[in-house]
């Protein structure tokens, strides 16, 4: 295993953040909280329903403010979802908040009838995701949930990358007719995009341009491919970035373009190589006829080493060095 990290950035990273001019955000997390309890103020159709997990979900200010919109079912999962289902027949608008690795496998079935077969506007959202519980290991990652809510008709899959995909993606959701499932970590990244960025579900964000390789990434891996791509550019490679918040429905086009116009592509994401946005995207290219080097960088089919999320990221390669190296590697074929 890797040495200990104490943070997601070594301090090359941390002085590559600082030249592009990356400000500090705060935790995804407690920016979804935070929108959440404005539209709730607006709306009082709009419900949080938490599975013990209204101190973990950054909730506790929500249920204070708003007492009457919060409902508390206690560690049941699969209720969980049978009740937000509920309440959005209902016509209410709730947000099911619940650990990602239990709320994906505990309740999948659930999901997939309660939810996706009956067509009713409910928001699962999963916290803690990925890597995030760190070392108290595999039963607490949730390395699984893109693959299995991707095979799963009519839910949209969302991953967002800072506060700003936070805050855009929560009020998209809030609007859907649809199901809906965000992803969210636990720590705060840089932010990422400018004033003038815009955010639609379903359209990946171009965060650099380049036509060497293209880093299309997800969910708190985007600010690594940002900061390796920044690294590269220092050696003449230019890289291009896609935050690809949205897994389903995926953004075909970029993806295409991603694979036509540059050199290289290399996928990123914060869960199993098996499943997720690695092989959605390899699956776009191969079945257009595209003919591109092609790597996945996520987590491989084993035995996760133990340690915190940034020890994991690190020795996995989820990091400005490691996703550098991969690059360059790549386009040395």
């Amino acid at each position: 295993m890797s040495a200990p990290a104490s943070s997601l950035f070594t301090p090359e990273a941390l002085a590559m953040a600082e030249k592009l001019g990356l400000g500090k955000g705060r935790a995804n997390l407690d920016e979804f909280a935070a929108t959440l309890g404005d539209l709730a103020r607006a709306d009082r159709n709009i419900l949080a329903v938490t599975s013990d997990s209204r101190g973990s979900g950054k909730l506790a200010p929500f249920g204070h403010a708003l007492p009457g919109q919060l409902v508390e079912v206690g560690i049941a999962e699969q209720n969980l979802v049978g009740i937000v289902a509920g309440l959005a027949a209902s016509g209410k608008k709730p947000f099911g908040v619940s650990p990602a690795c239990f709320l994906t496998a505990r309740s999948l079935e659930q999901i997939k009838n309660d939810v996706c077969y009956s067509d009713v506007p409910a928001v699962l959202v999963g916290i803690s995701a990925g890597v995030s519980y760190g070392a108290l290991g595999s039963t607490h990652h949730s390395l699984h949930d893109f693959a299995v809510l991707r095979a799963i008709h009519n839910l949209a899959i969302l991953a967002p990358a800072d506060n700003f995909e936070t805050r855009e993606g929560v009020r998209a959701t809030a609007r859907s007719s649809g199901p809906v499932y965000l992803r969210f970590g636990k720590v705060p990244l840089f932010d990422l995009h400018g004033p003038d960025a815009t955010f639609e579900t379903g359209s990946a964000i171009t965060l650099c341009g380049g036509n060497d390789v293209a880093f299309i990434a997800t969910g708190e891996t985007v600010v690594h491919a940002r900061l390796a791509a920044g690294q590269l550019s220092e050696a003449g490679v230019k890289a291009r970035v896609l935050s690809m918040h949205t897994i389903k429905p995926l953004d075909v086009d970029a993806v295409l373009r991603a694979g036509r116009e540059c050199r290289a592509v290399i996928t990123v994401e914060e869960h199993s190589v098996h499943g997720g946005l690695g092989e959605a995207c390899a699956a776009v290219l191969l079945q257009s006829g595209v003919a591109v080097g092609f790597r996945i960088v996520g987590i491989p089919d084993e035995d996760t080493v133990t340690g915190s999320q940034a020890d994991i990221f690190r020795h996995y390669g989820i990091s400005m060095e490691g996703l550098a190296m991969v690059a360059w590697n790549l386009l040395a074929l």
